[in-house]
């Protein structure tokens, strides 16, 4: 398997494994007319298994929503094929728009202009509530 080295762009490390599309979904890679590589299932000594993407163009990138999806997720920002940051995300204490409430009776139900806002409420189980009716969302 050959995958060139990029030059400027991110590389998205220690993705658990399986996860990688649901991320390529969410940021709308598919929409880049640039490269866009997936690794699924790479060996790895912390993790045993994990994916990788690597996108080979500056974009902008939801770091909250890469936090949610999967916390123990690093980006790697790439310039002149040099890795020149690299990010530890963890869990955001708010998200926006991203899960949508589930309470039938919630106001976000009827007053479709709404946003969608969650609050992290327990870390340790990742457990969020809704800020208008406090309705809890787990992630799976």
């Amino acid at each position: 398997m050959n995958i060139d080295s990029i030059q400027n762009g991110y590389v998205i490390d220690h993705i658990r494994a399986g996860r990688s599309m649901e991320i390529y979904r969410y940021l709308g890679l598919d929409a880049l007319e640039c490269s866009v590589a997936i690794i699924k299932n790479a060996k790895s000594e912390r993790m045993g298994r994990k994916d990788i993407i690597k996108i080979d163009q500056e974009i902008p990138l939801n770091l909250e929503l890469l936090g949610y999806i999967d916390p123990d997720v690093t980006l790697n920002i790439i310039r002149d094929g040099r890795r020149v940051d690299k990010k530890h995300l963890a869990l955001p204490q708010r998200v926006v728009n991203v899960i949508r409430c589930k309470n039938p009776r919630c106001i976000t139900q009827c007053e479709q202009g709404l946003d969608q806002v969650f609050v992290l409420s327990d870390a340790g189980r990742r457990v969020y509530r809704c800020l208008y009716c406090e309705t809890a969302h787990k992630p799976d």
